[in-house]
């Protein structure tokens, strides 16, 4: 499939023009559903209008992408699950909160998420799937006084913890990653008394999430428009052979290859049927769903999920585009230009505040949200990128990314600065030629890191993160 670049051009403003969006505002009646879906550990090479990889068949979800916008350097705040969720969730650096890792959480309670600032702005909020900004090591302890069968995975959470979704600002809920959920309404979309409550399903996940995200649409019968966040929890592991998808897989592949293709396949069946629900109840060209993944690939021996991050470099845990960079679409019918390839750097940051605008919400200083509403630079009225520097902090190294440069910092001290524009890439360290640069491009990672929680620029190196440079930094690696 073939896309036409999204540049900053006279022509484009003309053609932009002519599908000038009706964004909603404070006075008008026109407000758009918003449907966010969050795959898991899901690398940018699998999406087939992507990355030419003929293995891979995303129909549904290439669909999704020729109907709007494709960014094709589209990143997430952290390279793992839990401080990317919360950046997701919060439209806020993570490490602004004091959660970097995986190992850090819950969601503060001060912190609104999504369905908090969607419920104010008039909407129903729904979130279905994976939820994992509940973990905490209390909940830890205190799961181990309650049956395993009633755990919910991935937050290690119990029916009684006070970060679950449903006390987060979301009105309905079917949340869970795996097997459990506590849920406020059944797969049939019937209320459940007493919420939340139990739900064993022993189903394939993905099925049972896409069921879930279609009896929560079905629920929407009143004047209010809706909000819905779907964690899918896959092609993350525990790996799964789910039919049909499976067989159609080629046998030639590894089994883990075949199993996470699968698992894409069945996400990407379930986009297709949300897309069609929305088609057959009118609500098409007044809905506007994000596409993205978490985070990309882990490729270890041990943690790979099948899925691939290539071209890119580096893997989940990774601040190199590996990490960070991965499929992320937006579609807006009628709205937002359709089959566009948008080249300027974005972030998940900024899917908040382009919602909020979208639902005529006048964004406020004092939320201090970080990301930008991209549906100027999306329809014409501004040009140029969205931001002037992009930041990370994890696991001892931490980055900014300013236009085609990148500095990845490390705990020792040392910089490397990659050209992101040329062929070579994360491949050559440019940082010894380029000296100035270097300083001016750290000052402005120290200035920004000292507004974090912790404040400061890592102190200690991650035995991890090194070894995951080592592996796949090495001068001369191709691209």
């Amino acid at each position: 499939m073939k896309f036409k670049s999204l540049m900053c051009s006279a022509a484009l403003g003309l053609l932009l023009a002519s599908v000038a969006p009706v964004v909603a505002t404070a006075g008008t009646t026109r407000r758009p559903n918003v449907i966010v879906v969050v795959t898991d550990d899901h690398g940018w090479a699998d999406l087939a209008c992507q990355w030419n990889r003929p293995e891979v068949a995303t129909p549904n979800l290439d669909a999704l992408a020729a109907s709007g916008i494709r960014f094709s350097r589209g990143y997430v705040s952290a390279p793992v699950c839990i401080p990317s969720r919360a950046g997701i969730l919060t439209g806020r650096y993570q490490t602004r909160f004091g959660i970097e890792t995986n190992s850090d959480g819950p969601l503060p309670a001060a912190e609104k998420t999504m369905g908090d600032r969607m419920r104010e702005a008039g909407y129903v909020t729904g979130l279905v799937g994976k939820w994992h900004v509940a973990s905490s090591r209390s909940n830890s302890a205190a799961s181990k006084r309650v049956p395993p069968n009633e755990i919910l995975w991935g937050d290690n959470a119990t029916l009684s913890d006070p970060n679950l979704p449903g006390r987060r600002g979301f009105d309905e809920y079917f949340y869970g990653a795996y097997r459990n959920y506590a849920a406020s309404f059944d797969l049939k979309g019937k209320t459940l008394p007493n919420a939340p409550v139990l739900v064993n399903e022993s189903r394939f996940r993905v099925e049972v999430q896409t069921d879930a995200a279609l009896a929560f649409i079905r629920r929407q019968q009143g004047s209010k428009p809706f909000f819905l966040y779907l964690g899918y929890f896959a092609p993350h592991v525990p790996m799964e052979s789910p039919e049909p998808w499976f067989s159609r897989t080629s046998t030639e592949l590894p089994l883990l290859r075949r199993q996470a293709l699968a698992m894409i396949a069945a996400m990407d069946d379930g986009i297709g049927r949300l897309r069609q629900m929305l088609r057959e109840r009118g609500l098409d060209q007044n809905t506007l769903i994000v596409f993205l993944s978490d985070n990309g690939a882990p490729l270890k021996p041990g943690m790979w999920d099948g899925s691939l991050n290539d071209p890119l470099i580096g893997e989940k845990g990774m601040l190199t585009d590996g990490g960070i960079r991965l499929p992320f679409l937006m579609s807006w019918p009628g709205t937002l230009p359709a089959g566009f390839v948008f080249q300027h750097s974005v972030i998940s940051l900024d899917i908040l505040p382009t919602a909020l605008a979208a639902a005529g919400v006048e964004i406020r200083s004092e939320w201090k949200l970080d990301g930008e509403n991209l549906l100027p630079f999306l329809t014409g009225p501004r040009q140029g990128s969205p931001h002037e520097n992009l930041y990370w902090r994890f696991s001892g190294h931490a980055a900014v990314l300013s236009g085609r440069w990148k500095l990845i910092y490390l705990a020792s001290g040392r910089c490397m600065l990659f050209d992101m524009e040329s062929a070579e890439g994360e491949t050559r360290d440019v940082a010894e030629q380029n000296p100035q640069l270097v300083a001016t491009l750290r000052a402005r990672l120290e200035a920004w890191a000292a507004e974090q929680s912790p404040a400061g620029l890592p102190k200690k190196q991650s035995a991890e993160t090194e070894e995951l440079i080592r592996h796949h930094m090495l001068p001369g690696r191709p691209q």
